[in-house]
């Protein structure tokens, strides 16, 4: 039981790490050949930034701006894969997708929108409300873990606190409510909070009947 825990945790890591591996190189090749590949961001409301709503999360201004994504990227990606293996895929690539649009259709025009941090915002929404929707104790925990480390995120949808600062506080908005609206969508979907059926105490063997679950069972 031990080694498939073990296979199962290094399968959740894989996909987050290879994201932000990807990041790292596209990063690094911008810098060495100095491609100017941030002009391929998300320009809102124009037809030169549609491409961005896929490029935009591949983009970093600078090495500090890739360093600080891509921890939470790695932690939530993991998260995300582990408990919610069945449908995270479906959940990864539509906070991708929703986000890129809802930034495109709604946010300032006028400069590039580039960076993960709408996904991160998005898989940190979700995550933290999908536990307390489905109230299992597994995903719970998952959740107060989420809210200790990245409660402070919060603060990154209110553009009054970062005055004249290059933050795309709409992509973490956006991103934001993509994560809260998947929650309550797929909430019949994946891991699910386990009921225990105890029987009818008179039964004629006195035994208490086995435990039942709910029609979508936590993952093993």
């Amino acid at each position: 039981m031990a080694d498939a825990e073990k296979i199962r945790f290094y399968r959740s890591l894989f996909y987050p790490a290879l994201f932000v591996v990807i990041l790292w190189i596209i990063r690094g090749i911008d810098m060495i050949f100095d491609l100017g590949l941030n002009n391929y961001g998300l320009y809102p409301l124009e037809k030169k930034g549609l491409i961005g709503i896929l490029t935009c999360p591949f983009l970093h201004a600078n090495l500090a701006h890739l360093f600080a994504n891509s921890l939470p990227l790695l932690i939530l990606g993991s998260f995300l894969f582990y408990f919610y293996k069945d449908i995270a895929w479906m959940i990864l690539c539509l906070i991708y997708l929703t986000t890129g649009i809802w930034v495109w259709a709604f946010a300032r025009g006028g400069a590039a929108h580039i960076g993960a941090s709408g996904i991160i915002y998005g898989l940190a929404a979700f995550l933290f409300f999908s536990g307390i929707i489905r109230k299992e104790k597994a995903l719970m925990v998952i959740t107060l873990l989420v809210a200790f480390l990245y409660g402070g995120l919060i603060w990154g949808v209110f553009p009054q606190l970062f005055p004249n600062q290059p933050i795309s506080w709409e992509s973490h908005l956006m991103g934001f409510i993509a994560g809260l609206v998947l929650a309550v969508y797929y909430r019949n979907q994946g891991p699910q909070r386990t009921s225990w059926d105890w029987g009818d105490e008179d039964d004629d063997d006195g035994l208490w009947a086995e435990p039942q679950v709910d029609d979508h069972p936590a993952e093993e």
